[in-house]
């Protein structure tokens, strides 16, 4: 799981931080809304930009353990990006926390709300002497003080009148991170986001319970870094240069020294040359012949201590791998938007550059990635090896560049408008590519996949979470009805238990599911809840959320796809494809 920076708050910390940022705010003075269309009407309520000392930190200092996990291009893409927070109550205000600390570019905090006494016992951003004054205030002053590098501002306004009256307002973001929205805002606020191209998550934490789901037309992931994949190199299918190589070293030769020293690779790709001349041009394949292609190997050793021969066997398997390209890609190669115009997004011009690379300079195979992993080998082998590998991806990433260029220029457009860095990025990346495409909110709700809900209803490991995720539906149609929610008043729990019950069996009738039912303890259990957001679910969904906003931002690792659903009773969490 990819990790957040985070920092472990105690009561102290918070009093301390809360008084520094309380003298920040005193000095604070009115300002805009940043970059609003020129044709919106100023937005009625007051905005304020919180201040703070600026202290001068090296970037690469101040954020070197995240930066060996994305790299400076993302920490980048991450400090040029503008994040707005609907609702800064625990969940919103811990997902912030999370992105101010890593460096975000700005943040616009937006609620209308003023702190209560009850938000001393489950928001660190606020305290004593914070109640009554505005929610968005507070909060956006003690983020402001977690890291000076950041820009923030509040709005004093409620969410839900902003995306009734002013959608615009939400197009100058780079994300939308909406907190505690009920269903309605949340159908509203998903149609203004894709209109405008914005990337939304949602996050809400209620009880013992808690969602997080994005929603965009489409995400394109380069570095999408999976935990295991294949090295790429090629061993049942090496070009000229790399056979050459390997044909220039005697792997029977009798000094020790010199025999173990070999690369793996050239062992590998010699040994797989004999073996296929004794078996019609074929590789090993089947389980018997894979264990006597090592047993072949463990011959070849003339001492116990050679490693490189230990390696080999070791990485037999990736001379089984199969020639060409994965699914994966295949399924990318094929998609509809690889069959690009002049509108199309530079990923998708690469995909097709790709795409004709493939089947002309490739031979059938994606661009070399040119790396080669840590293998016991003298110096010598090592740098030879590491170059053969180099320039043969140099050379891929000229094909591609090229052909990336040609069809720029087909369609009139810059031919330079794609950056040489951005190509040679795509071609290392080229066989981990990915694209997300998610569901509209609205056609989740009113459309849901009914065969994977009735699976969901059904399933022991799955009834909670599915139960959960269609409780929180119905508790927002339960306040529309009765303006509040189940058990958030004393002395009505028997009566409120009830209404909910009815209102699920109708949410689920509605949903085709008119069979099913909700168990009784999940329903109780969100009446006791009372719509109460505590810290250590908050935090968690923030931490969750953050994450996934992270993901976004910087293109890199796969964000989830589904609805994430937490189960703080059994301690498990879920995710959802409904």
């Amino acid at each position: 799981m990819l990790l957040v920076r985070d920092r472990a708050w105690s009561k102290d910390q918070t009093k301390l931080c809360t008084k520094q940022a309380s003298e920040c705010a005193q000095s604070d003075q009115a300002t805009p809304p940043a970059s609003s269309p020129a044709s919106d009407q100023p937005l009625a309520t007051m905005t304020a930009t919180a201040t703070a000392t600026a202290t001068i930190v090296d970037p690469k200092t101040k954020y070197d353990r995240q930066l060996r996990i994305w790299g400076e291009q993302g920490q980048t893409a991450l400090e040029k990006a503008s994040v707005c927070l609907l609702n800064c109550g625990p969940t919103g205000a811990e997902t912030m926390k999370n992105l101010v600390l890593g460096g975000i570019g700005s943040i616009t905090v937006v609620d209308g709300s003023k702190v209560e006494v009850g938000d001393l016992g489950n928001n660190f951003m606020v305290d004593e002497s914070s109640i009554g004054k505005s929610k968005a205030k507070c909060v956006c002053a003690l983020l402001q003080d977690l890291n000076d590098a950041v820009k923030a501002k509040f709005i004093e306004e409620y969410p839900e009148k902003l995306i009734e009256t002013k959608p615009s307002f939400f197009s100058q973001f780079t994300l939308i991170v909406a907190t505690q929205l009920s269903e309605g805002s949340m159908v509203k606020l998903d149609r203004i986001c894709r209109e405008a191209n914005v990337m939304l998550v949602f996050a809400r934490s209620y009880g013992l319970t808690g969602l997080v789901r994005i929603s965009l037309k489409e995400h394109a992931v380069i570095e999408s870094k999976p935990d295991h994949f294949l090295d790429d190199l090629r061993l049942n299918n090496p070009w000229p240069e790399l056979k050459c190589f390997a044909e220039s070293i005697d792997i029977n030769v009798h000094d020790p020294v010199a025999h173990k020293h070999i690369p793996y690779v050239v062992i590998l790709i010699k040994m797989a040359e004999e073996w296929a001349q004794s078996h019609n041009g074929g590789f090993p394949s089947t389980r018997e012949e894979k264990k006597e292609f090592k047993d072949l190997l463990k011959s070849r050793m003339i001492g116990l201590d050679e490693d490189n021969y230990k390696e080999a066997i070791d990485a037999s398997f990736k001379l089984f791998s199969p020639r060409g390209i994965n699914s994966n890609l295949r399924h990318i190669l094929d998609d509809n938007c690889s069959e690009v115009n002049s509108s199309s997004p530079d990923f998708w011009v690469m995909v097709a550059a790709l795409k004709e690379f493939i089947v002309n300079e490739g031979g059938g195979e994606p661009p070399l990635e040119g790396s080669i992993p840590d293998m016991t080998s003298s110096t010598e082998h090592y740098f030879n090896l590491q170059k053969i590998y180099q320039a043969k991806a140099e050379a891929d990433f000229l094909a591609v560049e090229q052909r990336v260029r040609n069809i720029l220029k087909r369609f009139g457009r810059d031919q330079d408008s794609i950056s040489k860095l951005a190509i040679k990025n795509f071609c290392k990346n080229a066989r981990k590519l990915s694209v997300c495409r998610y569901r509209r909110i609205e056609e989740e709700f009113n459309d849901p996949s009914l065969p994977e809900l009735q699976k969901y209803l059904t399933d022991e490991d799955s009834c909670m979470a599915v139960g959960f995720y269609l409780l929180l539906r119905a508790v927002d149609r339960y306040a529309a009805n009765f303006n509040s929610f189940p058990g958030q008043f004393d002395g009505e729990m028997d009566e409120d238990i009830s209404r909910l019950k009815t209102i699920s069996v109708g949410l689920l009738s509605e949903l085709g599911c008119s069979g099913a039912t909700l168990t009784e303890d999940l329903i109780n259990e969100m009446c006791r809840f009372g719509a109460a957001e505590l810290h250590a679910v908050a935090a968690f969904i923030g931490g969750v959320a953050s994450q996934e906003v992270i993901k976004l931002i910087t293109r890199q690792f796969i964000p989830m796809c589904g609805v994430f659903i937490f189960n703080g009773i059994d301690n498990k969490s879920q995710l959802l494809t409904v």
